[in-house]
C-alpha cells in the first residue's frame, strides 16, 4: 500500500510539474505583447528581444517562417529572453515603461516603434534590452539561422559587454541548421 501511495505522488508531483509550464515544450516561441512582457519583468527579470514587424513586410514573414521555426532558436529564445510581437503599424494606444504611445499617421508607424527604432524605421528589425529595458541594440533585417544564432549569443551571453562584435564574429562557429520554408514564400522579391 505503502508502495502504490509513493507510485501516485510520484505521478502527481511529475504531472504538476510538466503542467506547471504549459508552454515548456511546445516547439513555438511564447510571444508576448508589451503589456505581458512588463508584468513577467516584475516577477522574473530577463532580457528582452522585441520583433518589430508589419503585416506587408515580406522579410519578416520570411523570419517568422524559417529563423523562427528553428528549434535551435526557439530554445534558446525561450531559454534567455522574453521575446515580444510588435506590429510598428498598431493604431491603438498603449503605455511601455511608463510612457504612452500612439499611432503617428505622418509617420506611419505607432510611435512606440518609431521610440525603439530611432526613427530608422526598417522591417523586419530586432530590438534586445537588458532586464531592467535598457536598450542594448537593434538588429535591423532578416537574418538566417546561423547569422541569428550568432546574435543570440552574443548578445544572451553578454559577450557584447566584454568582446568586440568584429573579433566575436571572426571566432564564432555556427552550430545550428538553417530551415527551409515549410511554404512557398508571397511576395518575396
Amino acid at each position: 500500500m505503502k508502495r502504490i501511495l509513493l507510485l501516485a505522488a510520484l505521478v502527481l508531483c511529475a504531472v504538476s510539474v510538466f503542467a506547471g509550464d504549459k508552454n515548456a515544450n511546445d516547439g513555438k516561441i511564447h510571444w508576448m505583447n508589451l503589456d505581458e512582457v512588463q508584468a513577467a519583468m516584475k516577477t522574473e527579470p530577463r532580457k528582452v528581444l522585441i520583433d518589430v514587424y508589419t503585416g506587408w513586410c515580406g522579410w519578416c514573414k520570411r523570419m517568422d517562417a524559417t529563423t523562427y521555426e528553428s528549434p535551435d532558436v526557439i530554445n534558446y529564445i525561450n531559454k534567455n529572453f522574453y521575446a515580444v510581437k510588435l506590429d510598428a503599424e498598431r493604431k491603438d494606444s498603449l503605455r511601455f515603461v511608463g510612457k504612452m504611445y500612439g499611432y503617428s499617421p505622418d509617420q506611419k508607424a505607432n510611435t512606440v516603434a518609431i521610440d525603439l527604432l530611432h526613427g530608422q524605421m526598417s522591417y523586419p528589425s530586432t530590438v534586445f534590452m537588458e532586464k531592467g529595458f535598457q536598450m542594448i541594440t537593434n538588429v535591423p533585417g532578416y537574418h538566417n539561422v546561423p547569422e541569428w544564432e550568432m546574435i543570440l549569443k552574443y548578445l544572451g551571453e553578454d559577450k557584447y559587454k566584454t568582446v568586440k562584435w568584429e573579433d566575436y564574429q571572426k571566432d564564432f562557429k555556427a552550430s545550428w541548421a538553417d530551415v527551409a520554408p515549410k511554404a512557398p514564400m508571397q511576395g518575396m522579391h
